[in-house]
């Protein structure tokens, strides 16, 4: 990685930092580096398709092109082609960030167990993965797991997406506890929190439906 285009980037000079590397890659287009630095800023600024292209082209022009296979899955992953991630992971060797994206992308396929199989051989857990673990077992229905996992993760690692899943894996138990969870979320994120409300709009009303029963 070019520590001084990376330090513009760091810098909110992102186009700079852009210009800078198609600039080295249009120089040394055998160089994986430069692909990988511009394919990940790419990534993380949205230009999905501009990376997944750049990455496509640099596989014919390097030397390794296996180095590139991460970022081309996370390229596919993000554009819904789940499928074409896999393909390419699996000619990745099994180290954490690897066994992470796997366990992600299954988990988005439905297959809960295979995503928890990747997810449980992560040797360094972070908020990152006990927020996976979280959202894994709450795929399975195991309520009582996902909301350990998600309280195992930091206050002030929490976002509002694990406040608003708290609330969820707490409803069915504790009413008051969910709705602190629910408020917190709002606070942190009002636009997040309004579309997973309308998501889970369906458990929601199978709960109070639930516990209207319990009264009569």
């Amino acid at each position: 990685m070019d520590q001084k285009i990376a330090q513009l980037y760091d810098e909110g000079k992102v186009e700079q930092a852009i210009h800078l590397l198609i600039k080295k890659i249009d120089q040394h287009p055998q160089q994986v580096a430069n692909y990988l630095q511009l394919s990940t800023y790419l990534i993380e600024q949205g230009s999905l398709d501009q990376a997944q292209k750049l990455l496509e082209q640099a596989q014919h022009l390097v030397k390794e092109p296996q180095e590139l296979n991460y970022n081309l899955a996370v390229c596919y992953y993000m554009q819904g082609d789940f499928d074409k991630a896999l393909a390419l992971l699996d000619q990745i060797p099994n180290d954490d960030l690897t066994l992470y994206q796997k366990a992600l992308t299954y988990l988005k396929l439905g297959q809960g167990q295979k995503a928890l199989a990747y997810a449980l051989t992560i040797k360094k857990i972070d908020e990152r993965i006990q927020e996976l673990l979280g959202d894994i077992w709450l795929s399975l229905g195991e309520n009582q797991q996902a909301q350990q996992m998600y309280l195992a993760i930091p206050d002030n690692k929490k976002n509002a997406k694990v406040y608003f899943l708290l609330g969820v894996t707490t409803l069915e138990k504790g009413r008051d506890q969910a709705q602190k969870y629910f408020a917190q979320a709002k606070q942190m994120d009002a636009k997040y929190y309004q579309q997973a409300m309308n998501q889970y709009a369906s458990i929601m009303k199978m709960l109070n439906d639930k516990e209207k029963k319990n009264y009569e």
